[in-house]
């Protein structure tokens, strides 16, 4: 027997060949069956011809190039404001000298666990026309003649913005934070000074990591569904993303259009993608840590350290707290008011009480606690042997299998939940409908997340331990199982915090694909929303905040468990 026929005979050639198949099924079919669908005469499951008339349609109107432009200016504008945001507070916390700098962490991170729709609507009611505490403040204190327009271009790059501050705050810290300071200390001994270094040295430096963290925000933000939808279909402002949403669900249905916006939707952010990946591997070139003990610096503002760091945390309380307070005033309110004594003496568990006598809302909570277990486990596992192969094995294709897994990242959730809804309205597996088609969808979404976690605790791990085990006579399932998980343990049980807290707060993919009996926690909020339901909805939400965090309380106290016995 040759070696060629001995290594196929192997239990690991079998898991390669599924685990190469079924990542193509998650990930390469439904592209496949997008782009079939973009270029079908007929809706999915219906006789038709190839044509190009979508496109040509698409073309031939005014649409495009309006959803195009809206895009473009929503998304650069509300990355600019991102990183500028994220900058500035991660330069004031991590190279300046200024107290309450743990008080400024606590108050950025905090919004990342709440949902971007009731981010969102905290922003809506805040500049609420009538009795919203931001017009009421312009009106009243500072003489407007008009109450500020939140429904707008503006107000979409605001909200859109501020919500990713705190990402583009995390990467640039971590980049500023890692930054060795020797550069930096020989231009103040020429005699520069402290906003001359930072512009001449420390943001040329770090460049390449500047524009990465920008474009992830530009990614983030031309894939972003619940601004657009809340803040811009109200008032006729429509990017991809509604447009690819409105041809779903307008009667009767244009599955042609949608997958046609999805295929432009999609290339737009590719590009972004591929953009972020060079200027993250160009970031590399750039790097001045050296084996050499350092500390970054430090510089010293002066008298300017109280100011500096009450007006940071002023902003902080009024970016990121005031935002998720309002929402957390609504839900024991009847319907809104601004905060006086009135609204005080209205204040109530009514919301709360009648959350639990809905059953759509029973439904959803089963249905999202189901998905989120399901999902972040087979994620997780499905990502652990992904790595393994890509770590461990000589196999030639396992670049394309690494490529696969992370070509997710790439996808709006909508683009994806169009794909799969053609795919399964084509294919004769009786998924349409039901929470499988909920589940599949989850698990191709988070698989780059998964992949990022398994993958650097993969190349961790020694090999001797595995070839241990293997000498020992142990089936390589037994060695998977017994050696392999155990060890990684702390990084698996962080990307399942990830993707289990994700999937509970997902909307773009679910609002594709669920229909009546398979609802979620996010469709449900959504629905409140487009029922006018307000209170309700912000007493689900803090309902939601609360789980979200139970979550990953226990989760990271599991993980801290595991981390200790690998010492």
């Amino acid at each position: 027997m040759t070696n060629r026929a001995r290594y196929i005979m192997k239990p690991q050639f079998f898991l390669v060949a599924l685990a190469a198949a079924v990542m193509a099924y998650l990930t390469l079919v439904p592209l496949v069956m997008l782009i079939y669908g973009s270029i079908k005469s007929g809706p999915p499951g219906a006789p038709g011809h190839f044509t190009v008339k979508n496109y040509l349609a698409l073309f031939d109107n005014w649409r495009l190039a309006g959803a195009l432009f809206n895009s473009l200016v929503f998304s650069t504008g509300s990355s600019l404001l991102a990183f500028a945001g994220g900058l500035y507070l991660a330069w004031i916390t991590e190279r300046t000298n200024v107290p309450w700098r743990r008080t400024i962490y606590a108050c950025v991170l905090a919004p990342m666990i709440v949902p971007g729709i009731l981010t969102t609507v905290g922003w809506i009611i805040l500049f609420g026309r009538r009795s919203g505490i931001i017009n009421i403040i312009a009106t009243q204190y500072f003489g407007f003649d008009q109450p500020i327009e939140i429904n707008n271009m503006p107000g979409m790059i605001w909200v859109q913005g501020t919500d990713q501050i705190p990402l583009a705050f995390l990467l640039l810290a971590a980049a500023l934070r890692s930054m060795d300071p020797s550069l930096e200390e020989a231009a103040m001994v020429a005699g520069s000074g402290v906003l001359r270094t930072t512009y001449r040295i420390t943001a040329r430096v770090l460049l390449p990591a500047i524009l990465a963290v920008w474009m992830i925000s530009f990614v983030r933000a031309i894939e972003n569904f619940e601004v657009p939808a809340l803040i811009g279909m109200p008032a006729g402002i429509l990017v991809f993303a509604t447009e690819v949403y409105l041809a779903t669900k307008n009667v009767p249905t244009d599955f042609g259009l949608a997958s046609t916006f999805g295929v432009v939707y999609l290339g737009i952010t590719a590009l972004g993608v591929v953009l972020y990946l060079r200027w993250t591997a160009a970031s590399e070139q750039f790097a001045t840590i050296t084996g050499k003990g350092y500390r970054p610096t430090v510089f010293d503002l002066g008298r300017w350290r109280k100011p500096m760091a009450a007006v940071s945390l002023f902003v902080c309380l009024i970016l990121f707290i005031l935002p998720i307070l309002v929402v957390v005033w609504s839900s024991f309110l009847p319907f809104y008011m601004a905060p006086s004594r009135n609204a005080l003496v209205s204040l109530t568990l009514e919301n709360y009480q009648t959350l639990w006598r809905l059953p759509l809302v029973h439904r959803a909570m089963w249905n999202s606690f189901v998905l989120g277990i399901a999902s972040s486990t087979i994620t997780m596992v499905l990502t652990a042997i992904v790595a393994w192969i890509i770590v461990r094995t000589q196999w030639r294709g396992k670049g394309s299998l690494d490529f696969l897994a992370f070509s997710p990242i790439a996808m709006p959730g909508l683009v994806l939940g169009i794909a799969i809804l053609w795919l399964y309205l084509v294919l004769p597996v009786p998924v349409y409908g039901t929470l499988w088609i909920l589940l599949i969808a989850y698990v191709t979404k988070y698989l780059p997340y998964g992949m990022r976690a398994c993958s650097s605790s993969m190349l961790q791990i020694k090999k001797e331990l595995e070839e241990a085990s293997e000498a020992s006579g142990a089936a390589w399932s037994h060695t998977f199982r017994r050696v392999i998980l155990p060890l990684l343990a702390p990084g698996f049980v962080a990307g399942w915090i990830y993707v289990i807290t994700h999937s509970f707060r997902e909307l773009s993919t679910s609002i594709m694909l669920y229909r009546s009996g398979t609802e979620v926690i996010s469709i449900v909020l959504f629905e409140l929303w487009d029922g006018g339901q307000y209170p309700q909805l912000a007493a689900l939400g803090m309902v939601l905040v609360a789980i979200l965090i139970a979550i990953s309380l226990i989760a990271r106290a599991i993980g801290a468990k595991y981390s200790v016995q690998q010492i």
